[in-house]
């Protein structure tokens, strides 16, 4: 009798450690997707939940197999955790669970380009489907949010991304006005920072903006008015987008708080959220005799310290604009 219950023991020992091994191996079996899959595992979701999520997305055969893979023993004791995941192509169901425990989430990032106004970058925020939760409800001043790449997961909140930008070009105010050259014809950061949009609206080629700063300084110390088309514009559109039409000379006789063609001095506040070159670029401004700039043609500008090499400039422009 003994002999029986002791075979019959041993039988049911086989069977359990084959079983225990075919687990082992399944849940280190490569897993069925051929290219990878993003997973979105919301807060408060459990073990159930999550298999199902990963079967139902193909990546798993079964869901029981994650449920294993998440109870089997291991070295690492820690939850699984909520977010966006991708699962890597043939991953496994361990390999899977592995990523949980790590907490490896899909990193996003947000890309705002320089010069845009606070209502276009707040445009680009409330546009980005992988933030949640709604604006500020009070708009940020123009030229306090950063241009740049933000990095993010999903779930971070819109008016955190805000709050990250404004911090931001805290930040690199901070830092550049500390290394500003002397005797600069303003006394404020603000001040910089307003010179700063007007360079980044007025050149787009980085060797230039510090020679563009030149030539309003230049201008500042003498009294001259600064006389650029940007500010114009932003007097008409208030920050809500590009003019969408050629200046008119009407336009240039405008009386707004911004049209640099009749008051004097720097305007009232920044016309668009400047980078962090075009800020260093207001701060430390290339020493240059030169007083006025026009397009070259070719992406640049023509630099000259009289009114009449400029105007010589000016008709070369347009001899060359006529031509093609």
């Amino acid at each position: 009798m003994w002999r029986a219950v002791l075979s019959g023991l041993f039988s049911l020992a086989i069977v359990a450690g084959l079983g225990i091994l075919f687990v082992y191996s399944e849940i280190q079996r490569a897993g069925p997707a051929t290219s990878p899959v993003t997973v979105v595992i919301e807060q408060g979701t459990g073990m159930r939940g999550m298999a199902l999520q990963m079967a139902g997305a193909g990546a798993v055969r079964w869901s029981g197999w994650f449920i294993a893979a998440a109870i089997a023993p291991s070295d690492d004791a820690r939850p699984l955790q909520a977010g966006e995941y991708e699962i890597p192509a043939g991953a496994s169901a361990k390999a899977i669970v592995d990523l949980l425990r790590a907490g490896k989430v899909v990193v996003r990032r947000l890309t705002v380009p320089e010069g845009l106004t606070v209502a276009e970058i707040l445009r680009i925020v409330e546009l980005e489907t992988a933030l949640t939760g709604s604006l500020p409800s009070k708009p940020p001043d123009e030229g306090s949010l950063l241009p740049e790449t933000y990095y993010y997961t999903r779930g971070e909140t819109r008016a955190a991304m805000v709050d990250r930008m404004t911090k931001a070009m805290k930040d690199v105010v901070a830092a550049a006005w500390a290394a500003r050259s002397a005797n600069l014809p303003f006394s404020t950061p603000a001040e910089a920072v307003i010179l700063a949009s007007i360079v980044e609206k007025e050149t787009h080629v980085a060797g230039e903006r510090a020679h563009v700063a030149g030539v309003f300084v230049n201008r500042l110390r003498r009294g001259m008015r600064l006389q650029t088309d940007p500010t114009v514009i932003y007097g008409i559109t208030k920050g809500s987008g590009p003019l969408g039409r050629p200046l008119s000379g009407t336009d240039l006789r405008t009386e707004t708080g911004y049209n640099t063609y009749l008051i004097g001095g720097l305007p009232p506040g920044p016309i668009c959220n400047p980078g962090a070159q075009s800020i260093l670029a207001a701060v430390r401004p290339l020493k240059t005799n030169d007083l006025y700039f026009v397009a070259s043609g070719n992406g640049g500008h023509l630099f000259a310290p009289t009114l009449d090499e400029h105007n010589a400039n000016v008709r070369a422009w347009r001899q060359r604009a006529a031509s093609q």
